[in-house]
């Protein structure tokens, strides 16, 4: 049973004490209402007497850690001008609880995609030297390595199918899966063979469920697996559990076109989702996953 703020003394007084220390203004919880929070947190809308109300994210003391990635990420995406990305109000444990406090977004406003293109395609636009971040992360509740390369193919291979193929191996996985990876990382470069990306901002979970527009129809991103990559990545996921319609995509290649071969390096983007459901879920993901390598190997000759 999901556990309230409410009545537990020493979370209820260290979520008002961040609070009251980011904003600058004394906070005292009045009530809370249950939000969706996915299947991994527990999440609430907390309102102060003062009116004031902020978004919270629960979970066991284990899950400090998450949350602070998630934080590190949300900040890292406020480089997206274009887009609203909710602030990060802080971090932290009390009562056998670890939390997270963001601000409260008002979802549900008219669907917008080309603003929504504008915005990815500006963050794709922030770029740095290398490939990945300086602290790792999570997708999902799978732990995300982003130990920094210089190229992206080395980056793809050792921290995304790399480390998905170690999971399936430690997990008992079909031996026919995991061979299949492994082959796949081997003959990674010939993917890229007339294409250079650049590092740039990622979301790095920009499935249906992690963006939406606001009561102003501002786009908005939150939830992220933020890292610095491929923006084909985003792209790909974008359409892996549902999509965001040609409007977007049109709006999108007016400020960056798209290379011609994404639409065989979509599948090796997804891939990798594939692959993590696999490993949290099992059922059909990991026969998926070696159709989708057979098909990918197939575009290599």
């Amino acid at each position: 049973m999901q556990r309230s703020i409410r009545g537990d003394d020493r979370l209820e007084a260290a979520i008002a004490q961040c609070i009251g220390d980011h904003t600058g203004t004394a906070f005292t919880p009045a009530s809370e209402q249950a939000r969706s929070g996915g299947s991994i947190n527990q999440a609430l809308r907390l309102t102060g007497t003062d009116g004031r109300h902020f978004f919270i994210k629960l979970n066991r003391p284990e899950g400090l850690g998450m949350f602070q990635a998630e934080a590190r990420g949300l900040e890292e995406l406020q480089r997206a001008r274009p887009l609203h990305i909710p602030e990060v109000i802080g971090t932290g444990q009390a009562g056998g609880r670890s939390f997270l406090v963001l601000e409260d977004l008002d979802l549900g406003g008219r669907r917008d995609g080309v603003a929504l293109g504008h915005g990815i395609a500006d963050m794709h636009g922030q770029t740095r030297a290398r490939f990945g971040l300086d602290m790792d992360n999570y997708i999902g509740s799978t732990p995300q390595p982003n130990t920094e390369h210089d190229t992206w193919v080395d980056f793809y291979r050792e921290e995304r199918l790399g480390f998905q193929r170690k999971l399936a191996a430690e997990r008992g996985a079909a031996r026919s899966l995991v061979d299949a990876v492994a082959r796949l990382e081997q003959d990674l470069g010939g993917f890229f063979s007339d294409y250079r990306p650049a590092p740039s901002l990622l979301h790095g979970d920009l499935w249906s469920g992690n963006w939406g527009f606001l009561a102003d129809d501002r786009p908005t991103l939150f939830d992220p697996a933020t890292y610095y990559g491929d923006r084909e990545a985003d792209l790909a996921m974008m359409e892996l559990f549902g999509h965001p319609g040609q409007d977007f995509f049109d709006a999108y290649e007016a400020v960056w076109p798209i290379d011609p071969g994404y639409a065989v390096r979509r599948t090796l983007y997804n891939l990798y989702h594939i692959l993590n459901h696999d490993h949290l879920f099992g059922g059909g993901y990991g026969s998926q996953a070696e159709r989708m390598i057979r098909q990918l190997l197939a575009e290599l000759g």
